[in-house]
């Protein structure tokens, strides 16, 4: 595109900032980089970015910010996602000359120097987080004097913004409303790698408004680096058997993805034995070991790290080598997002797709996990309306029967939409008018099945896979790439020798996971007639227990997801499974030996835990003392829900029989409580303090299953 004659002394000054950026006297704009920058900087206008990962949208916001600046204008504030993109952003900020800081939440001792850098105008770019926007000292102390001498607002990963967004956040969509506060000629940058027409076209109407037209500029998304490929294994043990046997195999170090926090630290533990270094990264990570993981990949002194999405958005490494999905995203686009981590700065890298059978079920359950019911919502919203005081989340979790993650969510869904404000203390209703929108998320409900559907074709796909995706994020232009599996045939190895499938075997083998007790009740559980609070006695308490395997694991998991599925019959149970458990009691080092076994009364699998139980006890030697009774026919609850409300379900529901109690009292030793799954765990906890009172030295939980 020609420039204009008016823009050819600002580019001219745009590219010596950029040649002063990167450190290279020759480096020159991508196409459209220029075009962004002046619709920026000249124009004042809002622009919205969508280009491929390495395209250099960072380098649009800095010189963009530095030429703001001289002219001047105040700081740039980014809206940015995640505190591994911060780290980065901060990083390239300050090898570029760029005085960048941030408020987060992992840097709250750095917060008031801060502010006192951002008054003596000593801050070029001032990173936050979306849900910083809604913190109410944050929000109301210092985001208006913020609005009022910003020079520029960038908002990354831009496709949060939106419903249909693969990775959409309440919290971003608060942004709409901040943009709607800017002065006027105060320029706004949108910027993402992963949207799709209806994406791009929801993320611009979010941005316009009150006369303000969006300029969009789009670029190719293909990325000529990538060599794509999906290997289809019969099954899990192949599967991590490839990887075993291939992994030294791949270019360069990389990034090994699965679908859950226990794949990742299973795989990565299986790769360590096999002599890999390798590190596992998930959202329970601690944050200083994630910061020492992320350095320990670009440093290249780990072969790779086996991650869930919580590496995603905004982890920088140009020479990452390869991306392996152990299991695929649930979506082509987050699958797009994902591999687009590899191949920014050299010419090969390879992208290959390991799916697997559970892929489904595991993108069902996640889709579902923070879609709340009607029901539940007018929960909290009469809740807080018949409150005489805001509401902390916690003290929310024993008037609504939701779980914490699900709950946040809503809570800020609400407080997007109007119906409830965060201030000092918790949550208020506002009393503006609120409905349900069903329509909405029938349409999101929708959106995910098509995303589903779209993601197994990419799979069976007999075109080029690349264009493929590109096609999935709409670009009109897709064209055949030339290397992947389809265009080129497969470049990598099928076979998985027996020993790599040995190894893979022996450890989805293992069984035995920790069951830890409860160790205080719920908060606020008068509120639900329950009359405890604080810890819970050591002597009413659970003994630290075990599950043969969670539902989300490699190996056993598998098993488990399959005797508990949905229309699963109920029944006695088989060889393979006592034979597993009883290796899971083998190795179980405890204080004192079970005395006795008891198990619980199982609602969906009597006869299956029933025979467990009568199994372990005749494999013991130990008296089976019957089932636990069910008291008012037992628990009221269902799966779900949240803390406070799976207690009050199971709260005295459970009862000795008189011949067991009679038994517990002349026991030298503790029961074994045998049940199907452990969720909540306060079914078991409930259960411990009846077996306490009539008599029990101890209890030690053991389960099939653990969610």
């Amino acid at each position: 595109m020609a420039d204009a004659p008016d823009d050819t002394a600002l580019r001219a000054e745009a590219l010596e900032v950029l040649r002063t950026l990167v450190g290279a006297p020759t480096a020159d704009f991508h196409d459209g980089q220029f075009e962004a920058i002046a619709a920026l900087v000249r124009d004042r206008r809002r622009t919205l970015v969508v280009q491929r990962t390495g395209w250099g949208k960072s380098a649009v916001y800095f010189v963009a910010t530095l030429l703001m600046r001289r002219r001047g204008a105040g700081p740039t504030i980014i809206v940015s996602p995640l505190l591994a993109l911060m780290r980065d952003q901060v990083q390239a900020a300050a090898r570029a000359g760029v005085r960048a800081v941030s408020i987060n939440s992992a840097n709250p001792t750095e917060w008031a120097q801060v502010r006192a850098a951002l008054e003596a105008d000593e801050v070029d770019v001032l990173l936050v987080s979306p849900e910083r926007l809604n913190n109410p000292g944050f929000r109301d102390e210092q985001l208006p004097a913020l609005v009022r001498r910003m020079g520029m607002l960038v908002i990354d990963e831009a496709h949060c913004i939106s419903d249909w967004g693969h990775d959409f956040r309440p919290d971003y969509r608060r942004l709409r409303e901040l943009a709607a506060t800017l002065p006027s000629g105060v320029p706004v940058l949108a910027t993402t790698a992963t949207a799709n027409a209806r994406v791009v076209t929801d993320v611009a109407e979010q941005l316009g408004g009150a006369g303000h037209e969006v300029l969009t500029i789009r670029g190719t998304l293909a990325r000529s680096s990538l060599r794509l490929g999906v290997l289809r294994l019969p099954a899990d043990a192949a599967r991590l058997g490839w990887l075993i046997a291939h992994l030294r195999e791949l270019p360069g170090s990389g990034i090994i993805y699965t679908l859950t926090v226990a794949a990742a630290d299973d795989t990565a533990a299986a790769l360590r034995e096999a002599g890999y270094d390798v590190r596992a990264y998930t959202g329970r990570t601690e944050t200083a070991e994630r910061e020492d993981a992320e350095n320990a990949l670009k440093a290249n002194t780990v072969k790779a790290l086996v991650a869930t999405s919580a590496l995603g958005m905004g982890f920088d490494k140009p020479d990452l080598g390869f991306v392996v999905h152990l299991g695929a995203p649930s979506s082509p686009v987050a699958y797009y997002q994902q591999v687009g981590r590899a191949g920014r700065a050299t010419e090969n890298a390879d992208v290959l797709l390991l799916p697997g059978r559970e892929d489904p079920a595991i993108w069902s359950y996640f889709a579902h996990a923070s879609m709340p019911t009607p029901q539940r919502v007018t929960q909290v919203l009469e809740a807080l309306a018949g409150a005489d005081r805001p509401l902390s989340t916690a003290a929310l979790e024993t008037r609504a029967d939701l779980k914490r993650s699900t709950l946040e969510v809503l809570l800020k869904v609400l407080d997007v939409d109007g119906a409830v404000r965060r201030v000092q203390g918790g949550w208020v209703a506002t009393g503006a008018d609120w409905a349900y929108d069903h329509a909405r998320y029938d349409r999101i409900g929708q959106a995910r099945q098509d995303e589903a559907a779209a993601m197994l074709a990419y799979e069976t796909t007999d075109g080029c896979r690349m264009q493929f995706l590109q096609s999935a994020l709409d670009e009109p232009d897709a064209q055949r790439c030339g290397r992947c599996d389809r265009c080129a045939g497969g470049w990598y190895p099928v076979e998985v020798p027996a020993d790599a499938a040995t190894a893979a075997s022996a450890t989805l083998d293992r069984v035995g996971v920790e069951l830890a007790p409860r160790s205080l009740w719920p908060t606020g559980m008068a509120a639900l007639g329950i009359p405890v609070s604080g810890r819970i006695a050591a002597g009413r308490n659970l003994s630290p227990g075990r599950s043969l395997a969670r539902l989300t694991d490699l190996g056993w998991g598998n098993r488990m997801r399959e005797l508990f599925a949905t229309g699963a019959p109920d029944a006695a149970v088989d060889s393979a499974l006592v034979q597993a458990c009883t290796r899971v009691l083998a190795e179980w080092e405890w204080e004192l030996r079970p005395a006795a076994v008891v198990s619980m009364p199982s609602r969906s699998r009597p006869a299956l835990i029933a025979s467990l139980a009568q199994a372990l006890a005749g494999i013991g030697r130990l008296p089976y003392l019957g089932a636990l009774d069910a008291v008012d026919d037992g628990p009221r609850g269902e799966p779900g829900g949240n803390s406070a409300y799976r207690l009050a379900a199971v709260w005295g529901r459970f009862a000795v029989p008189d011949a067991a109690a009679t038994a517990l009292a002349s026991l030298g030793g503790p029961v074994l409580l045998v049940d199907d799954v452990a969720d909540s765990r306060w079914s078991l906890t409930v259960a411990a303090g009846a077996l306490h009172d009539a008599g029990a030295a101890g209890v030690l939980p053991f389960t099939l299953a653990q969610r």
